[in-house]
């Protein structure tokens, strides 16, 4: 992929996925914008899909659910069929659950960790195979502070997001050099009132506010259309919250 330049998205294929609502809606819409060919994956939210393809100058939509390899294998499919190839992927979807370490079961654990981390890698090898087999490619894997400092009633949650941090940079030497991996670590992007416990996140953020899913896709759209000399990187978009 070309990148150094204002219209070094142009054209390419980018797949989103969780990309119907809040940060990966962000995220299509911005690379809508910067002309990219957007494919937006979607589960359980079709009508909000529709809505966000509708912004995105009617993109296509892709059906899949996540937690399961031959669904992941067979959206990959059919997006390279409807658009010939896959430049981008930014592996956006994922589940956050808040409960006690002591009351986690197996099905919690297997609930966060199948599409957090597992449906993580699988998109990502998806990608990887096109991308190798062609001229090369951006992955940007949305993480979480939540993967960069601990957080008490989110164990699971933590130990998911901190798992696509280490993905990312194992998978950053794998794909060298005609891939980079990099990965962006919102902070607190608030959607709607927030609650009590992101008030407080919000009140210890050196900025002084939360954050957008506008500022998140700046990140996005940097690494992938940086040089291939910017790999294995995590960002941190969380006014200075990682920091204090």
């Amino acid at each position: 992929m070309n990148s150094g330049s204002t219209n070094a998205l142009q054209g390419r294929v980018i797949l989103v996925t969780g990309a119907a609502k809040r940060i990966g809606r962000g995220i299509a819409l911005r690379l809508a914008q910067q002309g990219a060919r957007v494919a937006i994956h979607y589960h359980g939210s079709e009508t909000e899909a529709r809505a966000s393809a509708a912004e995105c100058g009617n993109a296509p939509i892709f059906h899949a659910n996540l937690e399961r390899v031959a669904e992941i294998e067979s959206l990959f499919l059919q997006v390279e069929q409807r658009l010939g190839r896959i430049d981008g992927l930014v592996n956006n979807a994922a589940r956050f659950t808040r409960i006690n370490p002591l009351e986690v079961t197996e099905a919690d654990w297997d609930y966060i960790h199948s599409v957090n981390l597992k449906a993580t890698f699988f998109c990502c090898q998806q990608a990887a195979r096109r991308m190798l087999a062609g001229d090369g490619g951006r992955i940007v894997n949305i993480s979480s502070l939540g993967g960069l400092r601990p957080w008490t009633y989110h164990a699971h949650y933590c130990a998911s997001k901190a798992g696509v941090i280490m993905l990312t940079r194992a998978l950053a030497k794998a794909f060298a050099p005609k891939i980079t991996v990099n990965s962006v670590a919102p902070g607190v992007i608030p959607f709607g009132d927030p609650d009590e416990r992101v008030q407080r996140l919000i009140a210890r953020t050196p900025a002084c506010r939360g954050g957008t899913a506008a500022e998140i896709a700046d990140a996005v759209v940097f690494f992938l259309t940086t040089s291939n000399f910017v790999t294995g990187q995590v960002l941190a978009v969380d006014g200075g919250l990682s920091q204090t």
